[in-house]
């Protein structure tokens, strides 16, 4: 089975959390409760991939397991919390928002999907191009013609690297040259909650 390196931007929220000065001390030891159960999530995950089942049946199991987590992080650790410290930042520590962050990579895991093995892909969080634009005109040329790229940060995508050069030139003499990822599937991942 192909051994997958996943982003942790779940755990990453977790270990900031711990590391706010302002944080309760109830609510440190709830944390550092949440990081085991961080562990045993994603040892689950990667025990149902390993499993080999059909696909459909990994989704299901794995939909699930999300499903928990997500529940224990929403429920148990933020809204039962008994100072209200991690509801009142929930904007800022991202700890329900980062959960499904997490997740998404691992639904592109070449067992759910064969032919993503072959593609030399990026998967999880990332910055990518949105935008191109050039700083020149003719009274005041630049190098080549200034190019410029935009870049946006992207909670998931599956992308490839690219690269950029321009010049004015044929032979790319004098240019400028710039490097990020274009992006094919993003998604922002964001949690909305009905009071």
């Amino acid at each position: 089975m192909l051994a997958v390196a996943y982003p942790t931007p779940h755990l990453d929220k977790l270990n900031a959390a711990l590391e706010n000065e302002k944080l309760p001390p109830e609510d440190r030891s709830r944390l550092e409760a949440a990081k085991r159960v961080y562990g045993k999530w994603v040892a689950d995950l990667d025990e149902v991939i390993a499993k080999g089942l059909p696909a459909a049946q990994t989704l299901g199991e794995m939909v699930q397991l999300l499903n928990q987590y997500a529940f224990y992080i929403n429920a148990e650790l933020i809204y039962d919390s008994p100072d209200d410290f991690l509801y009142r930042q929930k904007g800022q520590l991202k700890l329900d928002n980062s959960v499904i962050e997490e997740f998404l990579p691992r639904l592109v895991h070449p067992s759910l999907m064969p032919e993503i093995e072959s593609m030399e892909v990026s998967v999880g969080p990332t910055t990518c191009f949105s935008a191109v634009y050039f700083e020149s005109s003719l009274d005041a040329p630049a190098i080549g013609a200034g190019l410029r790229i935009r870049t946006k940060a992207q909670d998931f995508a599956i992308s490839k690297r690219l690269y950029l050069k321009a010049s004015h030139f044929p032979d790319f003499e004098q240019c400028l040259q710039a490097d990020t990822n274009l992006a094919y599937v993003v998604a922002e991942c964001k949690t909305n909650h009905q009071p």
